[in-house]
């Protein structure tokens, strides 16, 4: 991995249409289909809405959803592992 990969933080996150966006501290936005997070797919707009930004910016966690995100693996395209497994 990329030492810019390694050290991306997210400052913002906020959802469009069926996206996944993120506004990380270096100024760069990364979208993302929600379609590599089922969790986030079928969840409602309130649960997508509580979230937190997790060990200062290095990760997202819902906790009502039981997922968790980092922000080197949307940089790197990874998506979640339900998706995976289908």
């Amino acid at each position: 991995m990329s030492t810019s990969t390694i050290e991306a933080r997210a400052a913002k996150l906020w959802f469009e249409d069926d996206s996944l966006w993120v506004l990380l501290q270096d100024g760069r936005k990364l979208a993302t289909p929600l379609t590599y997070f089922p969790k986030l797919l079928k969840a409602s707009e309130s649960q997508r809405a509580a979230f937190e930004l997790s060990g200062g910016g290095i990760g997202i966690h819902w906790d009502a959803l039981d997922e968790d995100i980092s922000v080197a693996g949307l940089l790197a395209g990874n998506p979640s592992r339900e998706r995976s497994e289908r």
